[in-house]
């Protein structure tokens, strides 16, 4: 099979490269920069932005399948760079796949396209997107999402994945940013801490993603379909983050605030970094308020039944394997 993965040199991204190529497909890479750890592997890059239509439609040629993971993400930033990137970007991928005669497209969404302001407990895909956004990164990726299935048919079958929450060795964001807060003393909890969320080890991610390629065709199941992606057993949150620090020999979090001040808190910096056009991230917004104190787990029995998705590496192995990592990082 060949396989052309945009984003391919993120984290996820990575990992899905590694797999097809540990299993004999032939890969091509697509993204803004190069990236060496894939070519000294034989994977061939190429430099682009994910909205040049003619570059785009280029590296889709002769392709088998699009695994489409370029996204900017994030809790904050300029509407119309999340929308450019992660809308737009997508529909120049559709285009180019319809274009090249593509059969195939796997796109990476996010559980975060049916997140509003209440908790969601063991939820499935018949969940709703809501009728409102708190931060741009969901909006935009439940636009993006809507184009892909709305794509499916005419020659071009399509899926989405929304794994929640990666984490694993390679770890870019989540995690470091987490341990980093504790290890300044800055890192409160959110909430009673008895909020279930669930999580998504990288290596699970990416085998969902390649089952899913392999499961899609005009008349699969999965064909025009999302699908909820996790570990399948949600954890209690904090109590999840307090083991990792113990691992690394950090404080557990003990201090806690309100979701109702967190939240309170995260509407008044959003406030203040929009009057002051600040480019830096707020340290709370009302999205990640409610992300920190909320429930949020997920039904995955479809993955289960029509991509045939298991989480073989188990959350305990998952953790203990990113912790080791984590040690090897430094303070």
């Amino acid at each position: 099979m060949k396989a052309l993965v945009t984003g391919g040199g993120g984290f996820l991204g990575t990992r899905i490269v590694q797999m097809l190529v540990a299993r004999g497909d032939t890969v091509t890479v697509l993204g803004r920069g190069r990236y060496p750890h894939h070519e000294r592997a034989g994977v061939p890059s190429l430099q682009t932005d994910i909205n040049d239509a003619a570059a785009v439609q280029r590296a889709c040629r002769d392709m088998d399948v699009v695994f489409h993971v370029a996204a900017l993400a994030g809790i904050w930033g300029k509407p119309r760079t999340f929308w450019d990137t992660n809308v737009s970007g997508t529909r120049t991928v559709i285009d180019a796949c319809r274009s090249c005669g593509v059969p195939k497209l796997v796109f990476t969404s996010s559980p975060s396209v049916v997140f509003g302001n209440r908790e969601l407990c063991g939820v499935d895909e018949s969940e709703p997107y809501p009728a409102r956004f708190l931060a741009d990164y969901p909006r935009s990726k439940a636009a993006a999402e809507q184009l892909v299935l709305a794509a499916n048919g005419d020659g071009l079958s399509t899926v989405a994945l929304r794994p929640h929450l990666i984490f694993g060795p390679g770890d870019p964001h989540i995690l470091p940013r987490i341990v980093a807060r504790a290890r300044a003393g800055q890192l409160l909890q959110v909430g009673d801490g008895t909020n279930l969320v669930d999580i998504t080890y990288v290596d699970n991610a990416a085998e969902a993603h390649l089952r899913a390629a392999d499961a899609l065709s005009p008349d699969s199941a999965c064909a025009g379909r999302a699908y909820f992606i996790s570990q399948g057993e949600p954890v209690r949150l904090w109590q999840w983050i307090n083991g990792v620090l113990e691992g690394l020999g950090v404080p557990s979090v003990t201090r806690h605030v309100s979701p109702r001040l967190a939240y309170g808190v995260g509407a008044a910096m959003e406030v203040w970094h929009r009057l002051t056009r600040s480019a830096r991230e707020p340290r709370m917004t009302r999205f990640l308020a409610l992300q920190l104190a909320h429930s949020h787990y997920f039904n995955i029995s479809a993955a289960r039944r029509d991509l045939g998705y298991v989480p073989r590496v188990s959350t305990a192995d998952a953790t203990d394997a990113t912790v080791e990592w984590l040690r090897t990082q430094g303070p």
